[in-house]
């Protein structure tokens, strides 16, 4: 079944209402001033506001028609249970990020939410990625096993050739990938569009004005510049 908002042969951008890997203090303010944006997908990190401020914000996205989107940058099990009970108290459609455990995965699963946990060794907050994108490729394949949805991979967060890391996952992954992390020029929208992954998130660039002045005609520019060119 295709979920609400997902259209299968194009790229949909999440826009992460964070910095730095924490939720920025005025979210939800944020998210009001650019809700009639075109992007369908908007997300937080588990970190940044209170617990009470996030269900705030993920009840007025919801509220307006999108889908909600939690990425949880933790790495024990523990965390990842945690981010998970967070994204299905929150009605989120998607959780981004923990290191896989089946624990989580089941809970997404029971719940009916897209789990994409991290592929690759990632550690740190701001999050950083190493690993081989051999080993990521065999995580993808058993992750798809176990019924998970898709993968997370931090390509511009890479310790080392990020163009070629995402040039060899993104294409080959047997699952869906969320391309995340430090998307903030069209030369990075460019080699993106190419690789043509299922998601891609973009959040300090906006803050920082890269693409340009209100949040609103960013993500449309954005949103348009990746489908339509």
């Amino acid at each position: 079944m295709q979920k609400k908002g997902l259209i299968m042969n194009r790229m949909n951008l999440i826009v992460m209402l964070t910095c730095n890997d924490y939720t920025i203090p005025n979210a939800i303010e944020v998210f009001e001033s650019a809700r009639h944006a075109p992007a369908q997908y908007w997300g937080a990190k588990e970190e940044g506001i209170s617990r009470q401020e996030l269900k705030k914000l993920f009840a007025a996205i919801r509220e307006s028609g999108k889908s909600p989107v939690l990425e949880v940058v933790a790495y024990s099990e523990e965390e990842g249970i945690a981010g998970a009970k967070l994204a299905i108290e929150c009605g989120c459609d998607i959780l981004l990020g923990t290191g896989y455990f089946n624990s989580v995965n089941e809970l997404c699963r029971a719940h009916n939410i897209r789990y994409m946990p991290f592929v690759g060794k990632v550690s740190g907050r701001p999050s950083i990625l190493n690993g081989t994108a051999e080993a990521m490729l065999a995580e993808a394949e058993v992750y798809k096993a176990r019924g998970v949805y898709g993968v997370d991979l931090l390509g511009y967060r890479y310790a080392g050739d990020c163009s070629a890391l995402c040039g060899a996952v993104i294409p080959s992954a047997a699952l869906p990938v969320c391309l995340a992390g430090s998307i903030n020029s069209t030369a990075q929208l460019d080699e993106v569009r190419r690789l043509h992954p299922r998601f891609f998130t973009i959040g300090s660039a906006f803050l920082e004005h890269r693409f340009g002045e209100k949040i609103a005609d960013q993500v449309a520019f954005v949103c348009s510049y990746m489908n339509h060119q």
